[in-house]
């Protein structure tokens, strides 16, 4: 029989009321669960390297992730507390007031929000009121792995093959039918762009933040367009909406489960086909466990310039100005500038994209490798710290890469990729008079070309960072 004594659901990268498991179980145990969401002023802090640690971009679709969440709960006959601060100062207090029997939340692995969680709970325990954490964010739960998380592999492949034998993805659990919220206490306003140092007060966005627009998604990718069956097919094209299923954006804040995604994928293949593509989707799904549990196996090391291998002879460069040129697009390499600006426009990047520029940055200009990933999550609207970080350890080669010394070459992957230079000229209109055989080494135009093309070097499109000419020769 549920009591009355309230519990605190406390909401983090969990923006959504699908397959919330601590929101469930507390709907079960009492009849007064009181959700809770803060913004914590340290992630909209500008870092050394002088940009927000949480970007423009990233902090709408936060901010309408959230909005979204609280008029689902509306819905629901409840409501969505949100406070602005510390979150070892406001929950304490908060669970005080309400003489909360508990603080139910997710399971965070990363520095930063586990010395927030230890802060916390050791607060609440002083109170005499329980803490209980819920694994949430993966397909997979760490219970069930076949194998100790110190003992993960250090190769994807066999992490895959292992997981895919002998573990099983838990069913999703069930929306809660009413949470009716009795508490006397304030709701507390949507804080807007502005409180968090920004100069506008709203900005478009490619994508809608929040749970209602991640099942919209969901449906449309799936069963409307059913892009699901072309998906192997397509996933590493660059330009337009569709190529792939942008899932990552509601996947980030938790706004989308990655286990309904996973049910939903089962049954496409009833109803519809099950073939590489929709194996594929469930194969990236993977790749994002794997990133989770990597993080959770090697802690800090994963932040640091060493990388999770921690091999002190790794030495990096720590240019400001080649940054900047990398940041901005201005490295004269067409293929890696339009997919900066792509990214400082829309806040996405294809998964194609990403590569290439990270590798860019720490193979070709041999930079601090954790610059760029630092960068990538002040503007990715996807960004998902295990995820990102990972990645970066990985192209880096410093992470999980079983292949030594892999690299990218530009010229190859913008000639495979993008063959007629489309994306290129989309992101880059002052290229777009330069012929498709030119596009991709316009640091090799000759002058005769130039004046043809009517693009100056170093006046229309920037002289190239780097020698075009190794690309050739490899």
């Amino acid at each position: 029989m549920p009591t009355t004594s309230p519990i605190l659901v406390w909401f983090r990268n969990d923006l959504r009321v699908h397959d919330h498991e601590a929101l469930f179980k507390a709907s079960q145990q009492t009849t007064q669960v009181v959700p809770l969401y803060i913004f914590d002023p340290r992630w909209f802090r500008s870092l050394e390297l002088g940009f927000p640690k949480t970007g423009l971009l990233r902090t709408q679709l936060l901010l309408q992730s959230v909005a979204d969440l609280r008029q689902r709960l509306q819905q629901m006959g409840s409501e969505l507390l949100i406070r602005v601060g510390k979150p070892e100062d406001i929950i304490p207090n908060l669970a005080q007031h309400l003489q909360a029997q508990a603080v139910f939340t997710s399971e965070e692995v990363t520095s930063e929000e586990v010395n927030v969680d230890s802060l916390v709970e050791t607060r609440l325990q002083q109170q005499g009121i329980s803490m209980q954490f819920f694994w949430m964010a993966t397909l997979f739960h760490h219970d069930d792995l076949p194998f100790d998380i110190e003992q993960l592999p250090d190769i994807f492949t066999e992490f895959r093959k292992k997981t895919e034998r002998y573990a099983k993805v838990r069913a999703s659990y069930p929306v809660p039918t009413l949470l009716p919220l009795k508490v006397n206490v304030e709701a507390g306003p949507l804080p807007q762009l502005v409180d968090f140092g920004f100069e506008q007060t709203s900005v478009s966005l490619l994508y809608q933040g929040g749970e209602t627009a991640a099942l919209a998604r969901l449906e449309e990718y799936f069963w409307k367009k059913d892009r699901l069956r072309l998906y192997k097919e397509t996933r590493n094209e660059m330009l337009g909406l569709d190529f792939s299923s942008k899932f990552s954006v509601w996947l980030a804040n938790g706004c989308l489960s990655p286990r309904y995604v996973y049910e939903q994928v089962k049954r496409y293949e009833h109803d519809r086909i099950a073939n590489d593509s929709t194996y594929w989707l469930i194969f990236e799904l993977l790749w994002r466990d794997y990133f989770r549990f990597v993080a959770l196996k090697y802690g800090n090391n994963l932040f640091l310039p060493q990388g999770i291998k921690n091999d002190p002879r790794i030495k990096w460069q720590q240019n400001t100005h080649l940054f900047e040129c990398w940041q901005q697009g201005h490295t004269g390499v067409p293929l890696i500038d339009a997919n900066m600006r792509e990214l400082a426009q829309t806040g996405f990047m294809s998964n194609r994209g990403r590569q290439n520029v990270a590798n860019f940055l720490a193979k070709d200009l041999h930079l601090d490798w954790t610059w760029g990933a630092a960068w990538f999550e002040s503007q990715l609207l996807d960004y998902d710290v295990c995820s990102n970080w990972g990645n970066w350890n990985y192209v880096a080669g410093v992470g999980n890469d079983p292949r030594e010394n892999r690299y990218f070459n530009s010229y190859t992957q913008a000639s495979r990729y993008d063959p007629a230079g489309a994306y290129v000229k989309h992101w880059l209109p002052e290229l777009e008079p330069v012929s498709a055989e030119k596009i991709h080494l316009t640091s090799l135009l000759t002058s005769q070309e130039q004046q043809q093309f009517g693009i100056w070097l170093g006046v229309h499109y920037p002289k190239s960072l780097v020698n075009a000419r190794k690309w050739l020769k490899a």
